[in-house]
């Protein structure tokens, strides 16, 4: 058995579900420390935050990942334990084998390899893990962020270990992510009978030609990479179930997913303006779950694109697709930021797993790409 896949097997065999780190990040740190690596533990509430760093000085280059996963669901659903790390027909099963838990391990065997070959290598080497990624996102790589922005901390380049990969390893590289801003509305109204509308206020009536302009509104028309800012209704609900009541009130949930045209304060603004043209009285709760980011043509890029093109024989397609990932945090701190990683078709699905040949490939692919990166850098 390959050092990374005994490594992801260990990952998997401890059932980290967000926020819950379950030993992964003590078990990360006690393979980087031998190697010279100083580990701090950045916690904040009950989430887990590792930061590993060796060597000083620039180029600061981080690998970052999570140790948290989703819930597995039934596990009789599972054709085996999700917790027990199970290899079937080339494939690493097992909750977190894919997401991300392989990227992970193999986070760590990079880092054995490029210290081995590169003992005095420039500036600082970084590893950086969270257990609040697949959860709220709010004492994780968020407050780290924080934290390095208040005590100077430089990151300048980042590669995020999220399964990226479409078809095959490398086939995809993230350049970026959409912003996710959401809403909760309450649009309130006075209730009343139906047979005497003059009596009452229908929130229902009051709200739908606004809705009506949200829906049709062409935010943009894309950016760079980035599809068009789309809005979204999610869920809506009003009315007491009976026929002759007007209610009271209506509650709705929204969600924007936005390219760099916008920031989260202006679709705020430009969403709060449109109900008020349309006279709506609504309380609205927003949840800013992270701006949009782009990684510009620079040293990362082609250092990410030549190594696939290297390592894997092909030339990725650089898109912005996808949710969210933790570089949103990152890349706000001046890091160029890109994602790679194995194949995501079965993430978060029942059964998970990673194929054997692309978690064997990644140490390397991942050591490539920080060693172009530092050529890169110094040219």
């Amino acid at each position: 058995m390959s050092d990374v896949v005994a490594l992801a097997k260990d990952l998997i065999a401890r059932p980290s579900v967000t926020p819950e780190d379950a030993g992964c990040q003590a078990l990360v740190a006690a393979r980087l420390a031998p190697l010279g690596f100083r580990c701090d533990s950045l916690d904040f509430g009950e989430v887990k935050n590792l930061w590993a760093t060796r060597g000083q000085g620039s180029p600061v280059v981080v690998l970052l990942g999570h140790t948290d996963v989703v819930p597995p669901g039934p596990r009789e659903a599972w054709a085996s334990d999700p917790f027990v790390p199970t290899v079937r027909e080339g494939v690493l099963h097992g909750r977190g084998a894919a997401d991300m838990k392989g990227s992970v391990a193999a986070f760590v065997v990079a880092m054995e390899q490029l210290v081995a070959a590169n003992p005095d290598h420039p500036g600082t080497l970084a590893v950086l893990l969270t257990s609040d990624e697949e959860g709220p996102s709010i004492d994780g790589v968020r407050k780290v962020a924080e934290h390095f922005r208040a005590t100077g901390q430089r990151i300048d380049y980042c590669i995020t270990g999220e399964p990226s990969s479409s078809e095959r390893l490398g086939d995809v590289l993230r350049v970026g992510r959409r912003g996710s801003l959401s809403v909760a509305v309450e649009v309130r109204g006075v209730q009343g009978h139906v047979a005497y509308p003059e009596k009452a206020l229908n929130p229902i009536h009051a709200l739908a030609p606004a809705l009506a302009e949200l829906c049709a509104q062409r935010w943009d028309e894309g950016f760079a990479s980035f599809p068009p800012t789309s809005f979204q209704v999610s869920n809506i609900t009003a009315g007491t179930g009976a026929d002759n009541v007007i209610p009271g009130a209506l509650q709705f949930v929204a969600n924007f997913r936005f390219n760099p045209n916008w920031t989260s304060d202006a679709l705020v603004a430009e969403f709060e303006a449109i109900l008020a043209k349309h006279g709506v009285d609504a309380a609205c709760r927003w949840r800013r779950s992270g701006e949009p980011f782009h990684c510009d043509e620079g040293v990362l890029r082609r250092a990410a694109r030549a190594a696939i093109q290297a390592r894997c024989g092909i030339t990725p397609d650089e898109n912005t697709k996808g949710g969210t990932s933790d570089a949103r945090f990152i890349a706000p701190l001046g890091a160029e930021c890109v994602e790679l990683g194995p194949g995501n078709a079965s993430i978060h699905k029942i059964d998970e797993g990673v194929r054997l040949d692309e978690l064997e490939a990644l140490p390397a692919l991942f050591a490539e790409v920080i060693e172009r990166v530092w050529a890169g850098h110094a040219a």
